[in-house]
């Protein structure tokens, strides 16, 4: 499998405006630019924000996926990827993101429910990608 995001930009870092777009439309020509990014987080989007979808979404499905494999279903999870962005001497580096999940999952004991979101989240596709300091605090719900 293979997709695509895009990013458009004109003018200088601080005064110029982008758009992003995905191949499947759900993003298209949506803004984004230096005041989004580190001043008041309105009028558009940024890469961390949508690195943390991602993620999100990515170790939510990984996780549906191993409860499968557990013979367990999921009747909700909830999961939030906050992204660390920090200036460094070299530039600014993702440096951690920690996802917090809350999910009920009808028979699920506590200690299988942690082991199998441990392994979601070692194994989902963008956990690998990122360098970043990954960490989870899992709770399940009644």
């Amino acid at each position: 499998m293979s997709t695509y995001g895009s990013a458009v930009w004109s003018g200088g870092l601080k005064d110029g405006k982008g758009s992003i777009s995905t191949k499947s439309g759900a993003l298209k020509d949506y803004p984004y630019g230096f005041t989004a990014r580190f001043e008041d987080g309105k009028n558009g989007t940024n890469p961390e924000e949508l690195i943390g979808a991602a993620h999100a979404g990515c170790f939510t499905m990984a996780l549906s996926n191993i409860l499968g494999e557990a013979g367990l279903t999921a009747e909700k999870m909830e999961t939030k990827a906050e992204v660390t962005l920090v200036k460094q001497p070299d530039g600014f580096a993702i440096t951690k993101v920690h996802l917090t999940l809350k999910a009920k999952i009808p028979g699920a004991d506590n200690a299988k429910f942690q082991e199998l979101a441990a392994k979601a989240k070692a194994g989902c596709p963008v956990s690998k990608v990122l360098k970043a300091e990954i960490t989870l605090d899992a709770s399940l719900q009644s």
